[in-house]
């Protein structure tokens, strides 16, 4: 079996029979299931054929929050908040007394800042572990107007690494307030990667990090 999160930089695939891809992609293996993390660019050119998928490159109709929540289960606490947040749109689900409580889904605000973070690493020459946490954010609501405020912040001589841990900061704040400021967050996706991005979070909650897989899971026996 396959199942695939098809994200808009990185799609997460686990397998559970004898399919393999190439060992550059191999994130590492879990109970008799292998796990990849695969750049989407690539996904087509593989000719995967998933068993149930999820994603904005997916053709699949699966629903990405019910694969959330299901992906979670068994992970968080009776009372929880889990935000899933991406290339280019952040979700999240609220548990009370163990029972699905809210959830809220946006991909306009949220839109690609996963995606401007990795292409502003590519530009300046730099690397997650180069960005450490900065107590200044900027007041962005999305990756495209964030690009402006790290422009002018380097013109007016700062650092790139520093201007784009502003940038982070100001992601993580907007992620928390969207969440609607709970004290601890489940994190899924992407930032979990991402230490500064954790740091900054941790300004505002407790953020317990869940990994990249979280939605692939959900698919499972889904």
């Amino acid at each position: 079996m396959i199942y695939l999160d098809a994200g808009t930089t990185y799609s997460k695939i686990i397998t559970t029979g004898n399919d393999t891809f190439p060992a550059e992609y191999y994130a590492g293996e879990q109970a008799n299931k292998k796990y990849y993390i695969i750049p989407s660019s690539i996904i087509k050119t593989q000719n995967i054929k998933p068993d149930r998928s999820c994603g904005h490159m997916s053709n699949s109709s699966e629903n990405e929050i019910i694969a959330l929540a299901k992906g979670c289960k068994g992970k968080v606490s009776e009372d929880a908040t889990v935000l899933d947040l991406g290339s280019r749109d952040a979700k999240w689900i609220r548990f009370k007394d163990g029972k699905f409580h809210d959830m809220d889904w946006n991909t306009s605000c949220a839109s690609s800042t996963g995606a401007t973070v990795e292409m502003l690493l590519k530009f300046y020459n730099l690397k997650r572990e180069d960005l450490e946490f900065n107590p200044e954010k900027f007041a962005v609501t999305c990756g495209i107007f964030g690009l402006e405020k790290i422009m002018d912040d380097i013109s007016n001589g700062g650092e790139a690494k520093t201007s784009i841990a502003k940038f982070i900061h100001g992601i993580a704040y907007n992620a928390w307030v969207f969440a609607k400021k709970p004290e601890k967050i489940y994190l899924s996706g992407g930032f979990c990667d991402n230490k500064c991005f954790i740091n900054s979070m941790e300004q505002y909650c407790t953020v317990i990090p869940l990994g990249r897989f979280v939605l692939c899971e959900g698919l499972i026996d889904g």
